[in-house]
């Protein structure tokens, strides 16, 4: 696929530097609506609008939805008001209300004065709605029915007005706007006649959400049910849009694409990376890279501390490194194992006593292969090979030792912190990796020089 995209976004750009407009036009009305702004991002930005007016109408607005927000403002700018209207009147009112949320006031300006009154009061009424509610990402184009209609009545309006809904295989039954029930176009096509009232075919047991839930428990419910889409209600039961199935894969995509910045320790970034410059990447990583030094601070101070003791016996200095990656990468496992669940809504906070009886039964099998191999690579490597007399079987026993119990500590901690953060309403995520293995270094130093202190010393 990648070999595929970049054949055609060679093609095109020798085709712009020879002016072949015409070989250009039929080359992207073969291409996909994802592969075209995969071309559009790597094209130059002055060739976009040349490209972009190229495609055929029937794409055009998929493609234009599809785009990063830097190139909807740069089209936007660059097009006539008749322009701008043709996309606008092709786009569901929750694709322009997002364009809405996030184009400058000047562009909102124009967008506003070429959509009609009706469509402006619908993207009013989802401005008010909270940023990651259910409500805020719903569309109000929606195929309903009231009740009484009969399948026949059912399919031709699906005819007359099916292709201007976001989503018209789910469909939803509805008296006074209030929601009764749903059905789809396989119920309508397979009834055996069609005189037979819809309130004979449909299901009465509609799962719904309101307009205030979070989105990301609305994707998860997509999900779990494999539905098209999703009804959303106010709190009279009244029905106000549906949430689509391409709506939840996005959110998943957003959120996970959040939680892996999060864990790698960056602040989220809503550019590609290619759209990205030096110094967007700067500002979302510089406060984690500072935040992480100073905290290594404490690894310092405790370092700094048993100095006496390590002059002693310098050779424990060369196992630290071992100790403090090993839990680390100990109390990483647990915590991204964890993440995950929760994420995926397999276990919540009142689990947390079965959780730490697993991760402890866990850390205590891998703790004590860890040992045993430690064991043997200490008395196999650095005292036979390297010929190191200071190690000795008690040095060994003290660094296994400590293996074990880091091992031990890591994996409880890791898998206590992200449900300790989502109880009190933080993103699991910040209990990831950096963070985990901050703390588990300044344990893990403790542990050392606790257990060599009192065998050693």
């Amino acid at each position: 696929m990648a070999e595929y995209n970049a054949t055609f976004q060679g093609m095109i750009k020798a085709l712009l530097e020879e002016k072949k407009f015409s070989s250009i036009k039929d080359v992207i009305s073969t291409m996909a609506a994802t592969d075209l702004v995969a071309l559009f991002e790597r094209i130059d930005e002055k060739d976009v609008p040349v490209v972009f007016r190229l495609l055929p109408k029937s794409s055009a607005a998929d493609v234009f939805v599809e785009m990063d927000n830097d190139f909807q403002e740069l089209l936007i700018k660059s097009f006539s008001d008749s322009e701008l209207k043709a996309i606008l009147d092709e786009l569901y009112v929750g694709d322009t209300t997002d364009l809405v949320e996030e184009m400058p006031a000047n562009v909102v300006e124009r967008i506003l004065s070429q959509i009609d009154p009706a469509t402006r009061k619908d993207i009013n009424q989802l401005l008010q709605y909270p940023e990651n509610s259910a409500g805020s990402i719903m569309t109000t184009e929606y195929v309903a029915f009231r009740l009484g209609t009969t399948v026949g009545q059912a399919i031709n309006q699906l005819r007359r007005t099916g292709l201007d809904k976001k989503s018209f295989y789910a469909c939803y039954v509805t008296k006074n706007r209030k929601l009764i029930g749903r059905l789809s176009v396989k119920d309508l096509l397979l009834a055996k006649d069609d005189d037979i009232i819809i309130d004979d075919l449909l299901k009465t047991n509609v799962i719904s959400v309101r307009t205030h839930d979070d989105k990301e428990e609305v994707s998860k419910l997509l999900s779990k049910y494999n539905f098209y889409a999703i009804p959303v209600v106010d709190g009279d039961n009244r029905m106000v849009g549906i949430i689509s199935f391409d709506e939840a894969v996005e959110i998943m995509e957003d959120e996970a694409t959040e939680d892996i910045e999060i864990m790698a320790g960056m602040t989220p970034s809503e550019k590609t990376y290619l759209r990205s410059t030096p110094f967007d990447l700067f500002k979302h990583r510089i406060g984690w890279l500072m935040l992480l030094m100073v905290s290594a601070t404490f690894t310092g101070m405790i370092i700094t501390g048993f100095e006496n003791a390590l002059s002693t016996l310098v050779v424990l200095t060369a196992f630290i490194p071992m100790l403090m990656d090993t839990g680390g990468n100990s109390g990483s496992q647990s915590s991204v194992t964890i993440i995950r669940a929760l994420s995926l809504g397999e276990v919540e906070f009142r689990d947390l006593g079965r959780i730490i009886w697993k991760e402890a039964r866990t850390a205590l099998l891998c703790g004590v292969m860890l040992a045993a191999v430690c064991f043997g690579k200490i008395m196999l490597v650095d005292k036979l090979l390297l010929r190191n007399e200071e190690v000795t079987v008690l040095v060994a026993g003290v660094v296994c030792l400590t293996m074990a119990a880091t091992v031990f500590v890591a994996k409880i901690i890791g898998c206590t912190l992200p449900l300790v953060a989502k109880k009190l309403g933080f993103d699991p995520a910040v209990m990831a990796s950096p963070f985990i293995t901050t703390i588990v270094d300044a344990i893990s130093l403790l542990v050392y020089f606790g257990i060599a202190s009192a065998f050693l010393f």
